[in-house]
C-alpha cells in the first residue's frame, strides 16, 4: 500500500511539474500584470462620530446662532418675528430636504447626460433605498460614512442657506411669503447649485471648482438672493431716515459666539473624515476669523470712528464666510490674508456701498455673505498654491483655477438672480409678500404672531 501510495505521488508530482512548465508563460504575464483587489469600502466609527457631532455644531449655528445675531440687530418689536422665521423657514428646509431635496442635490444621475450637469435624478425621493445599511463616499477611497449621516450633515447646509437669505428682508415680510419663497427657491435654486458644485456629476465639479464648504453654494447663493429679494421688497418704511439701530448688541455678540463655535462643524465637517484636512480648516477657520474681527476694527478705526463691538461681530462673520471656500484650500497664512481683505472689502461695502445705491438690505446678508463669499470663491484659487502654502499641486496652474472660480461666482450669481426673481413673484402672488403699514408700524411681533419679546 505504502509503495503503491508513493508511486502514485511521483507521478503527480511529476504531472504537476509539466503543468507549471507549460504555464510559465502565463506565469509571467501575470506578474507583470498583477491583478490588484478592489478596494472595500468600510464605515469609520471615529469619522462618523465627527460628522455626527458636525451635524450638530451646523444646527447651532442656526439656532440659537443666526437667531440671535439676526434678532439683536433688529428692533426690539421685530425680535421674536426674526426668531421666528428664521428657526420656521430651517425646519421647512429639513422635511424638503428629505422628501426631494438631497435627491435633487446628491441623488443619481438623470438619463440627460447634459442634465444631469444641473441637477440630480428623484431616484431617492423621500429617501428611497436608503437604509442603516446605506454608506457615502468620503474624501478617501475605502473610507465611508453612514449616508443618513451625510444626509443629515448637509440637510443643516440647506437649512441654514435659506435662513441667511431672511436677514435683507426681515422686520417687513410676511410669515407665511417667508414659507412659501423658502418652499419654492430651495427648490430651484439651492438644489442645482449644490448639485452643481458638490455633486461628482456636476458641472463645476468636475470643471475642478474649489468650494471646499460653501463659499458659492451657501454664501454667494444667500447673499446675492437676499439683495434682490430686498430689491423686490421695497424699503423698510422710514429707511434711512429714521434710525433703525440694533436693538441688543449683547444677542448679536452671543449669536456671533455660536457661529463661530457652529462653524467648525461646517468648514471642518467638510472634509467627511477626522483628518489632516480637517485640522486644516479647523485652523483656518480661527486665523481667517480672527485677523478679520480685528481688521474690520481697524477699518472703523482708520474712517475716523471708534472701533466698535458690532464692527468686532461683523467682521467675525465676514472672516468666516470669506473663509469657507478655502477651509481646506489654503494654508494658514494664507487664510489670515485671505480674512483681512476679505474683511476690508466686506467693510467697504456695507458703509460706503450700500449708502451709495440706497438699497435697504436690513441686517447685511449680501454686503457680508454675498461680497464676501465672492472673495473667498475667487482668492481661493489664489491661497491654494503652494508658493503661498497652498495644498495645491507642485504644477499648479493659477489662471486657469482663477478662470473656473470666476466662471463659478458668475454662474451662481446669474441663478441665484433669477430664481429668486421667480420665488419671490410666486411668494407675492399667494400671499400678498409684505405686511401692512399698521403692522409694519406696530411690529411684527405683535401683528405676525401676536407676542412680544420684552414686557
Amino acid at each position: 500500500m505504502m509503495k503503491l501510495d508513493m508511486k502514485t505521488a511521483a507521478v503527480a508530482a511529476l504531472g504537476f511539474g509539466a503543468a507549471m512548465i507549460a504555464a510559465a508563460p502565463a506565469w509571467a504575464q501575470a506578474a507583470a500584470a498583477p491583478v490588484v483587489a478592489p478596494v472595500v469600502a468600510t464605515v469609520n466609527k471615529g469619522d462618523t462620530a465627527w460628522m455626527m457631532t458636525s451635524t450638530v455644531l451646523v444646527l447651532m449655528m442656526i439656532l440659537p446662532g443666526l437667531a440671535l445675531f439676526y434678532g439683536g440687530l433688529t428692533r426690539s418689536k421685530n425680535m421674536l418675528s426674526t426668531m421666528t422665521q428664521i428657526g420656521a423657514v430651517a425646519a421647512l428646509a429639513m422635511l424638503i430636504w428629505v422628501m426631494w431635496g438631497y435627491t435633487l442635490a446628491f441623488g443619481p444621475d438623470v438619463s440627460n447626460p447634459l442634465l444631469s450637469n444641473f441637477i440630480g435624478s428623484f431616484d431617492k425621493a423621500f429617501l428611497k433605498g436608503v437604509t442603516p445599511a446605506s454608506q457615502a463616499a468620503t474624501f478617501t477611497a475605502g473610507v465611508e460614512i453612514p449616508e443618513y449621516v451625510f444626509i443629515c450633515f448637509q440637510m443643516t447646509f440647506a437649512a441654514i442657506t435659506i435662513a441667511l437669505v431672511l436677514g435683507s428682508v426681515v422686520e417687513r415680510m410676511k410669515f407665511s411669503a417667508v414659507m412659501v419663497f423658502g418652499l419654492i427657491w430651495l427648490t430651484i435654486v439651492y438644489f442645482p447649485i449644490a448639485h452643481m458644485v458638490w455633486a461628482s456629476s456636476g458641472y463645476f465639479f468636475k470643471a475642478g471648482a474649489l468650494d471646499f464648504a460653501g463659499g458659492t453654494v451657501v454664501h454667494i447663493n444667500a447673499g446675492v438672493s437676499a439683495l434682490v429679494a430686498a430689491l423686490i421688497l421695497g424699503k423698510r418704511i422710514g429707511y434711512p431716515k429714521e434710525p433703525m439701530a440694533p436693538h441688543s448688541l449683547v444677542m448679536t455678540g452671543i449669536g456671533t459666539g455660536l457661529l463661530w463655535v457652529g462653524w467648525f462643524g461646517f468648514n471642518a465637517g467638510s472634509a467627511l473624515e477626522a483628518n489632516g484636512s480637517a485640522a486644516l480648516a479647523m485652523l483656518n477657520t480661527f486665523v481667517a476669523t480672527a485677523s478679520a474681527a480685528l481688521f474690520w476694527m481697524l477699518a472703523e478705526k482708520l474712517s475716523g470712528h471708534k472701533g466698535s463691538a458690532l464692527g468686532f461681530c461683523s467682521g467675525i462673520v465676514a472672516g468666516l464666510v470669506a473663509v469657507t471656500p478655502a477651509a481646506g484650500n489654503s494654508g494658514p497664512f494664507g487664510a489670515i490674508i485671505l480674512g483681512a481683505i476679505a474683511s476690508l472689502i466686506c467693510f467697504m461695502a456695507v458703509s460706503k456701498l450700500k449708502p451709495m445705491l440706497g438699497y435697504d438690505d436690513s441686517l447685511d446678508a449680501f454686503g457680508i455673505h454675498g461680497i464676501g463669499g465672492m472673495v473667498g470663491a475667487i482668492g481661493t484659487a489664489v491661497v491654494y498654491a503652494p508658493s503661498l502654502g497652498g495644498p495645491g499641486a507642485a504644477d499648479y496652474a493659477m489662471g486657469a483655477k482663477l478662470f473656473v472660480q470666476i466662471q463659478a461666482v458668475i454662474v451662481t450669481i446669474i441663478w441665484a438672480t433669477i430664481g429668486t426673481t421667480i420665488a419671490i413673484y410666486v411668494a407675492k402672488a399667494v400671499t400678498g409678500l409684505r405686511v401692512s403699514p399698521e403692522v409694519e408700524h406696530e411690529g411684527l411681533d405683535i401683528g405676525e404672531h401676536g407676542e412680544r419679546a420684552y414686557n
